[in-house]
C-alpha cells in the first residue's frame, strides 16, 4: 500500500500534520515555492523556502519510491515468484536501495555462469549442497550429468556458481555487510600512467571510508576520470567470509568445502565488485550533496549583495594583446559609452589609456571603477590604482567576471547589445554586476558563477535543480520593479515562465509603463492563476497604488485598509513613510484580535504590517556594503602579523578564499575561523561577507597565502 505522506513529511521534518499535508496540497496544486513561502503561511506554519523546497524534493523521493515498489511488485507477480513475505518487505522498504536489493533475484540478468548452471538443470544440486545433509557429494552429482555436464566436477562446479551468485543477491546479507564496509573499508588512491602532478598527494594515499572527507571524495574521483589515479576500496576479506559463513554454514558435512568455495567467489567475484561500486556511489552521493548546498549557499549570498545605487559606473574588462575594454553605464545600467584601451603589455599605451579614463570621468561625474578579476587583472588594477591617485573622490572593486563572457556571447546579450562586439557586452556585464548583481547574475547559468567547488563534476540535473531554486528565491525575497525589469529577471519570479516573461517586456514596450499591478492581466498568457502567483513579487514604483509598491499581495490590500483604518491611517501615511510605530500599535491592540478583524492569519498581518512600513524596500540596502579600493598592495608587501580587512569570495568546506588587495585570494582554513569547534566554515562566514584577517605565512613562489581570522 502507498506510504502516508503526510506522516512522513511531518516526523521528518519536524512539522505538524496538518501543515504537511497542506503543503502537499498546495504544491499538487501548481503553487510555486515562493508563492507557498511568503503567501501561505498560516497553512504550513511559516516554514521558509528552504524547509518547503526540501520539502518538496522528499515528497517527489517518496512518489518515486512508491512508484518503484509498485514496477517490482507487479514484475515479481508476474514471473509467479510472489510471496506474503516478500511482499511485505517490499511494502515496508523506506528507501529505494532495500526495494533493489529485494528485487536483485528476480531481476532480468545477462547471461551469467548461475543462469548457464540454471539451464544445464543443476539447480536441485545447488539446493541440495545447501541443505548439508551426510550424503556424498560426488553421488549426488552424479545424477545431473548429461550432454553439458559431462563429469561430476563439471556438475559440483555449476551448483557452486549458481550458490555463489545467490549469496549474492540475498538482501539480507547486503544489509549486514554494507555498514561493515562502511565503517572497515579504506579508500586506496595509486598512480596511474602519467600522472598530473596536481594528484601528487594522492598518488599513494590510504584513508578510512568513515573518515574521508567529502572534498576529498569529490578530488580522488576527477582524479580518476582524467586517467591520472586508480582508486579502490579494501576490505577486511577473512571478517566478510567469516560473516558469510555464519550465515550459509551450519555444522561441518561432506557438503562444507563447495559451499566455502561458493561463499569465497560470491563475494570477491560478485558481490564485492557490486558492494564496492556502491559505496563509492554513496560517497559521491554524499560528497555531491554537500558540494551543491554548498554551491547554493555561496550562490544565495553571491546574488544578495548590496547593489551599487545611483552611481554611473566604468566598468573595465582586462586583456593583454586585444587591450582592456571599458564601458560606463548610468544609474540605470543604461550603456553610455564604449571604448578600448591598452595600458598592458605588449603594447602598453599608458599615456594614451589615462587620458581616456579621466576623459570618462570627467564627462560622465564616474565615482566608481569596476575591474574583472580575470587575465591581466592585476596589472590592470595597478594602473587603475595609480590613475585614481590623482582623481580624488574615485575608488574601485574587483569583479568577478565569472560567466561573463558566456553572457556575452549568448542570444540574449546579442539582442540587448545588436552594436557591441561580444567583448564590449562582457564589460557591460562586469559594470552591471557591481550596480546591482541579482539582475545582471540572473542571465548567467548558475553553474558558471563561480562560487562553488568541482561544479562541473556535479550531476547536471540535481545542480541546475538546487541553482535554479536559490536564483528563484532569491529574486521573490527582493523583489522585480515591473517596468524596468529584464526578460531574465522577470523569468525568475514565481509563476512567469521565459514566454511570459518577454509578453510582459513586449507589453511594456507597446503600451508605456504599467501604472498597476491588475495590468498584469491583461498580458497574454498571463491568467488568474499566474498573477495570484507572481503579482506580490512585482513592484510598480509610481504607480496609482502605494500597495502596488509593496510585498502586500492584492489578495490583501482590503486587509491592509482594514488595518490602516483601525489605526485612523490611510495609503498617503504609507506613501509618507510614516508608519515606523505600527507594530507597537498592533501589540498594543492585539495580534489576535486584528487578524479576525482584518480577515487574515497572525503571520500575515504582521508581513502586511512590515510591508507598509517600507514601501519599495530592498531587503539588500540592509546588508553590509561592498568594499571599495583606493589603493593596490602586492604578495611581496605582506608580512605575518599584518591585519587586514578583506572580502569573501568563495567559501569550501575546508575554509573560505578572501579578497584582500593582492590580485591573489588568501585562505583562511577552518582551523583559522575562530577558536570554538565549527563544522563548516559557513557557520562563521559568507560570500560577500567582510572581515578583519592576521596574515600569517605568505608563500609567493607557490603564490598562497594563509590567513586567519582568530584573535580579531
Amino acid at each position: 500500500m502507498p506510504l502516508d505522506y503526510t506522516k512522513v513529511l511531518a516526523k521528518e521534518f519536524a512539522c505538524r500534520p496538518e501543515h504537511a499535508e497542506n503543503v502537499v496540497e498546495l504544491i499538487d496544486g501548481g503553487n510555486t515555492i515562493p508563492f507557498i513561502a511568503r503567501y501561505r503561511k498560516e497553512l504550513h506554519g511559516a516554514m521558509d523556502d528552504q524547509k518547503l523546497r526540501a520539502l518538496s524534493e522528499r515528497l517527489q523521493y517518496l512518489r518515486a519510491l512508491d512508484k518503484r515498489k509498485q514496477e517490482v511488485i507487479d514484475s515479481i507477480t508476474a514471473q509467479g515468484k510472489m510471496t506474503e513475505e516478500l511482499y511485505a518487505a517490499i511494502d515496508a522498504a523506506q528507501i529505494l536501495a532495500v526495494v533493489e536489493d529485494l528485487y536483485r533475484p528476480y531481476k532480468q540478468k545477462r547471461r551469467t555462469r548461475a543462469t548457464i548452471a540454471r539451464e544445464n538443470g543443476l539447480e536441485p544440486l545447488a539446493d541440495w549442497l545447501l541443505e548439508q545433509t551426510p550424503d556424498d557429494p560426488a553421488q549426488m552429482a552424479e545424477m545431473f550429468l548429461g550432454e553439458n555436464v559431462p563429469d561430476v566436477e563439471s556438475a559440483l562446479n555449476g551448483a557452486c556458481d549458481i550458490l555463489a551468485e545467490n549469496f549474492s543477491d540475498d538482501a539480507a546479507l547486503r544489509a549486514k555487510l554494507r555498514p561493515v564496509m562502511y565503517r572497515e573499508g579504506v579508500m586506496v588512491s595509486k598512480k596511474s600512467g602519467e600522472s598530473d602532478p596536481l594528484y601528487a598527494q594522492y598518488f599513494d594515499y590510504e584513508e578510512p571510508v568513515n573518515r574521508i572527507a567529502r572534498h576529498r571524495v569529490l578530488a580522488l574521483n576527477r582524479g580518476e576520470s582524467e586517467e591520472c589515479l586508480k582508486i579502490s576500496i579494501s576490505v577486511p576479506d577473512d571478517k566478510i567470509l567469516g560473516i558469510m559463513r555464519d550465515m550459509y554454514l551450519t555444522a561441518p558435512c561432506p557438503s562444507s568445502p563447495h559451499i566455502e568455495k561458493a561463499i569465497e567467489d560470491g563475494w570477491r567475484r560478485l558481490l564485492f565488485p557490486s558492494m564496492e561500486r556502491e559505496l563509492r556511489n554513496r560517497l559521491s552521493e554524499g560528497a555531491q550533496e554537500q558540494a551543491i548546498k554548498m554551491f547554493a549557499i555561496n550562490l544565495k549570498q553571491l546574488l544578495m549583495q548590496p547593489p551599487v545605487r545611483g552611481r554611473v559606473i566604468l566598468a573595465v574588462d582586462p586583456a593583454y594583446r586585444t587591450g582592456c575594454k571599458c564601458a560606463v553605464i548610468d544609474a540605470t545600467g543604461r550603456a553610455l559609452d564604449t571604448a578600448v584601451i591598452y595600458p598592458t603589455p605588449p603594447q602598453s599605451k599608458v599615456a594614451e589609456a589615462v587620458t581616456v579614463v579621466k576623459g570618462f570621468i570627467k564627462k560622465y561625474n564616474i565615482t566608481v571603477i569596476a575591474i574583472g578579476n580575470g587575465t591581466a587583472s592585476k596589472e590592470t588594477e595597478i594602473f587603475i590604482a595609480g590613475l585614481i591617485k590623482e582623481t580624488p573622490g574615485v575608488s574601485y572593486m574587483m569583479v568577478n567576471e565569472a560567466g561573463a563572457s558566456i553572457y556575452s556571447a549568448s542570444k540574449l546579450a546579442a539582442e540587448e547589445f545588436p552594436h557591441y562586439d561580444v567583448s564590449l557586452r562582457s564589460a557591460v556585464s562586469i559594470a552591471r554586476r557591481l550596480q546591482d548583481p541579482l539582475a545582471e547574475l540572473v542571465k548567467v547559468d548558475p553553474k558558471s558563477i563561480g562560487v562553488g567547488q568541482y561544479q562541473h563534476d556535479m550531476p547536471p540535473a540535481q545542480l541546475s535543480g538546487s541553482l535554479d531554486g536559490v536564483v528563484e528565491d532569491c529574486v521573490n525575497t527582493v523583489g522585480v520593479d515591473l517596468n524596468v525589469a529584464s526578460a531574465p529577471l522577470l523569468t525568475r519570479v514565481a509563476g512567469l515562465g521565459s514566454s511570459v516573461a518577454k509578453n510582459i517586456v513586449r507589453y511594456r514596450d507597446e503600451n508605456g509603463a504599467f501604472s498597476d499591478r491588475k495590468q498584469l492581466l491583461k498580458v497574454p498568457k498571463l491568467g488568474p492563476k499566474a498573477f495570484e502567483q507572481c503579482a506580490g513579487f512585482l513592484r510598480v514604483p509610481d504607480g496609482k497604488n502605494v500597495l502596488d509598491n509593496t510585498s502586500v499581495h492584492p489578495e490583501s490590500y482590503e486587509a491592509a485598509k482594514k488595518l490602516l483604518n483601525i489605526f485612523d491611517l490611510d495609503l498617503a501615511d504609507v506613501k509618507r513613510n510614516s508608519l515606523s510605530g505600527i507594530n507597537e500599535l498592533i501589540d498594543d491592540y492585539g495580534a489576535e484580535r486584528l487578524s479576525k478583524l482584518c480577515g487574515v492569519g497572525v503571520p500575515t498581518l504582521r508581513d502586511i504590517a512590515s510591508a507598509l512600513q517600507k514601501p519599495g524596500r530592498d531587503p539588500r540596502d540592509e546588508l553590509p556594503q561592498p568594499q571599495l579600493r583606493t589603493d593596490i598592495l602586492d604578495m611581496k608587501d605582506l608580512t605575518p602579523g599584518l591585519t587586514l580587512k578583506g572580502t569573501v569570495r568563495n567559501v569550501i568546506d575546508f575554509g573560505a578564499f578572501v579578497d584582500i588587495g593582492v590580485h591573489q585570494d588568501g585562505l583562511v582554513h577552518v582551523s583559522q575561523m575562530t577558536e570554538r569547534y565549527i563544522r563548516h566554515p559557513s557557520e562563521v562566514v559568507g560570500v560577500g561577507d567582510v572581515i578583519d584577517v592576521t596574515v600569517l605565512e605568505v608563500d609567493t613562489q607557490k603564490k598562497r597565502i594563509s590567513l586567519t581570522m582568530k584573535n580579531m
